[in-house]
């Protein structure tokens, strides 16, 4: 439902595949400074883009991804045309999403383990009370529809905040698509954040750019693959154009 992993990068492949494994390594460096000393930095002159960078790195590096963001957002602002920021920025944002998808399946986890924590002491199914009691309609135990309605509450959060962060993954894509729109590598990468935020136009034309770009990658299999299945739901689907 959720498209955590849309396409097989990292088999062994070379091209866009490699690329895609090895974009994300961090190439802001903030020098061992403690993130505290980065953040004072930071408060005291708004406008410093090294000090923004590298309280960047710095977050990265303890896994605060939410904060890591913020200080790239800010960055990005003061430096627009970084295409390495950019490209970390999405990262982070794809990080995150992968947090949220990983709620979700918790919470799917969670309804399924306790779907009915009565049902081990309800009456036999055949009998009368038994028929009443797996009948929605009917008689319902008031624990296990209090326990569903949590876990659907947990699942519906996750799943938004997920396409959330899918999507602001796929504004950062865009930005550096109009720094580079002859890079393959972003425009597979602008395609899978659209595809898993539910952006099927974008992610069909990103798909078709990226195999016009790139006809012979290892993964353009995959992505034809992809392309067809969102062509198809766009044309089952009146409010999805095609590209």
């Amino acid at each position: 439902m959720l498209g955590f992993v849309l396409l097989g990068v990292g088999s062994g492949a070379t091209g866009v595949s490699d690329a895609l494994q090895n974009l994300f390594n961090g190439n802001g460096s903030s020098g061992g400074t403690s993130v505290s000393s980065l953040q004072k930095k930071v408060d005291k002159n708004p406008k410093n883009a090294t000090a923004w960078r590298n309280l960047a790195t710095a977050l990265e590096q303890k896994q605060r991804t939410q904060d890591a963001i913020n200080a790239l957002e800010r960055y990005t602002a003061l430096r627009p045309k970084d295409q390495t920021a950019l490209a970390e920025l999405a990262s982070e944002y794809g990080t995150l999403a992968q947090t949220y998808a990983t709620d979700y399946q918790n919470a799917q986890q969670e309804a399924a383990q306790t779907a009915s924590p009565g049902s081990a002491f309800a009456p036999a199914s055949t009998t009368p009370l038994g028929k009443a009691f797996n009948d929605p309609t009917a008689l319902q135990d008031p624990i296990a529809a209090a326990v569903q309605q949590l876990s659907s509450s947990k699942q519906s959060t996750a799943y938004s905040n997920y396409q959330s962060a899918q999507g602001s993954a796929v504004a950062v894509y865009k930005r550096l698509v109009k720094l580079n729109p002859s890079d393959a590598t972003t425009q597979i990468q602008l395609g899978q954040a659209a595809q898993a935020s539910g952006d099927t136009k974008t992610a069909i034309a990103a798909f078709k750019k990226f195999l016009k770009l790139a006809p012979s990658d290892p993964l353009a299999p995959q992505v034809k693959q992809a392309l067809k299945s969102l062509q198809a739901t766009a044309a089952a689907t009146p409010s999805a154009a095609s590209g």
